[in-house]
């Protein structure tokens, strides 16, 4: 029996010699991120052995870390076979607080929350000819409601202590009564449930507002960070599905904790629950198994709207509290474009407009003066930080800008800080500026430093330059121990772009369009906020005579799931919206192999 620390932390951890350090850690539920699901891939769970014994490092980690990183003691947690008590450093980036895009643009609509309270006043001398409480409750009521929770029964004798009462509907159907009157404490909760974030917005249906915000890192990134991964992490584990369904409702629960405490509200007073997210994410918030979505034909156990009892999931609120699910579309097209659909009302535009949500899976939506066609790419996890020898998410520390002027590279850094790596607007700045100065070009090759001080445009751009056993890497400043951005680093951004513009043109195609025919191209998500529109343009993933009609709209399935909350009306449309859409696998349309490849070059 070893015993493992963790440098910074008082808990001591104890596993058998049999069990590799990154199988130790989840168990113990440490984070430790592994976007490639411990397949020493995307060398991103790097740790720092500061005493133990260790096996030898492997090739994977030969191919990953550097010499000097090796002799630092860095490894990679994935390889790591522990032969001894150890003292381990995590990476700081996993201390560091993300930053997590909350807002998005909604349309003005119809204030009608779903859930409603009504107050009945109790007359005391009606009661003598009543026989029991619960004929008392059904005779305050023209259609008296079905008692389907024994709940119910047993507050009977609280309630009817008081003067009044107060029933909680559901649309036309009451779901619950309390005692007194709370009819001015009636909250629901807007869940953006990502696969990179998650967002619970407090509301208060009364007044039909937003109270507060609060959001964290989806915990299940420690499983896999695409939806891939964890799909392949349910499956190859006897309690993987249980395991990432309990991992998301205790951290909904933890968020809900956070804004009930802030906002001094009891739990019970949340009535209403909805839910925006991609077809994975949504199975494994249901405990669903999403497996039938990672093969071929990609199909999901459900698409349509669901509603189940909140207590059901084990979600904390009131205990007539329910759930809804937005409708999506297909394994692809989840609820969260289906979100977006309706804050950016595209189904209601004249415009020939382009959505696009920018993330791990691009989703994109094209309107032809309301008609609606869709698809998905794999846009891969580079546009996020991940799949990046130096990638990370937003939080501090992160290169979130890049900028060069003459012979310098200026740089960007959230919170103004010491770089420690680069997140996805960083990335895609980064490969922007290498073309516009031509250190790589139209195919993605870095150019070796031969050919740089034959052009006098760039020759002072060398001393960045570097080349090692063949491999050339941009050192994104002077000091060679900051951030560098290598040839496959540029080759990941290649294929996101390769898969997103090919989207574009497949889209188009189908509706009869030219690129030019676009009046308007919508950027939604986590990633777009932050990003420039002359990086998009400069790195091809939009087309330059597209520049000027670009439009943000930030979270836009947080803004969905908000107005499902606050709107029947809403809520009806996004159960209707799917049924309009056209939409087709890429990989089905002849010849896309050939318009993928094509669209890889810059």
């Amino acid at each position: 029996m070893y015993c493992l620390n963790i440098r910074g932390q008082e808990t001591k951890h104890f596993f058998n010699g049999s069990t590799g350090l990154l199988e130790m850690l989840h168990k113990n539920k440490i984070v430790l991120e592994t976007p490639c699901n411990g397949k020493g891939i995307c060398g991103k769970c790097k740790v720092r052995i500061i005493s133990g014994i260790v096996n030898k490092p492997t090739a994977e980690e030969l191919e990953k870390l550097t010499q000097k990183e090796l002799e630092q003691g860095f490894r990679l947690g994935c390889m790591l076979e522990p032969a001894s008590d150890l003292l381990v450093e995590p990476p700081v980036e996993s201390y560091q607080k993300n930053k997590i895009l909350t807002d998005g643009v909604t349309p003005d609509f119809k204030i009608n929350p779903v859930v409603t309270k009504k107050v009945h006043y109790i007359d005391r001398l009606a009661m003598e000819n009543i026989h029991s409480y619960q004929d008392l409750l059904y005779s305050l009521f023209e259609n008296p409601p079905s008692i389907e929770d024994p709940d119910i029964l047993r507050r009977l004798p609280e309630i009817f202590s008081f003067d009044q009462i107060t029933a909680i509907y559901n649309g036309d159907k009451i779901i619950g009564v309390e005692p007194g009157d709370t009819s001015e404490q009636t909250y629901g909760l807007a869940i953006d449930l990502g696969t990179t974030t998650v967002i619970l917005t407090l509301v208060d249906l009364h007044k039909g507002q937003e109270v507060g915000t609060e959001s964290e890192i989806n915990p299940q990134k420690d499983y896999g960070l695409d939806v891939l991964s964890r799909i392949d992490f349910a499956a190859r584990n006897d309690n993987g599905l249980a395991l990432l369904h309990d991992i998301i409702i205790n951290c909904l629960n933890q968020l809900t904790d956070k804004l009930c405490s802030k906002y001094n509200l009891p739990v019970e007073r949340i009535y209403d629950i909805t839910v925006s997210a991609n077809a994975t994410m949504m199975h494994l918030f249901l405990g669903v198994n999403p497996g039938s979505i990672g093969k071929t034909p990609y199909t999901p156990v459900f698409s349509g709207p669901q509603q189940f009892s909140a207590a059901s999931l084990g979600l904390k609120s009131s205990p007539f509290a329910r759930v809804y699910c937005l409708a999506g579309i297909s394994g692809y097209i989840g609820s969260d474009i289906v979100s977006g659909i309706l804050a950016s009302e595209l189904d209601r535009t004249k415009k020939t407009a382009l959505f696009i949500d920018i993330g791990t899976n691009g989703e994109i939506v094209l309107s032809k003066g309301g008609q609606l066609f869709s698809c998905s790419c794999a846009a891969g996890p580079a546009l996020e930080g991940m799949n990046i020898s130096s990638g990370m998410r937003a939080a501090k520390g992160a290169i979130e800008g890049i900028e060069i002027r003459g012979n310098e590279i200026s740089l960007r850094i959230i919170d103004d800080v010491s770089p420690v790596g680069i997140c996805g607007s960083g990335i895609l700045d980064a490969v922007s500026e290498l073309l516009r100065v031509k250190l790589i070009g139209k195919t993605g090759r870095l150019k070796k430093k031969a050919e740089l001080e034959k052009e006098k445009a760039t020759e002072g751009l060398t001393k960045y330059l570097s080349e090692e056993n063949g491999k050339r890497k941009i050192y994104l400043g002077s000091n060679s121990e900051l951030i560098s951005i290598t040839q496959d680093d540029i080759r990941q951004v290649q294929l996101a772009k390769g898969a997103i513009s090919s989207g574009f043109y497949a889209l188009l195609e189908l509706a009869e369009l030219e690129m030019q025919d676009l009046d308007e191209v919508i950027i939604a998500g986590q990633f777009g906020k932050h990003l420039k529109v002359d990086s998009l343009v400069g790195a091809g993933i939009i087309p330059a005579n597209l520049k000027e009609k670009i439009r943000y709209i930030g979270n836009s399935s947080k803004a969905g799931a908000l107005m499902c909350l606050l709107s029947q009306e809403a809520r009806k449309k996004t159960e209707e919206v799917p049924k309009r859409i056209h939409h087709f696998e890429l990989s089905t349309k002849p010849g896309y192999e050939k318009l993928f490849t094509r669209c890889l070059s810059f």
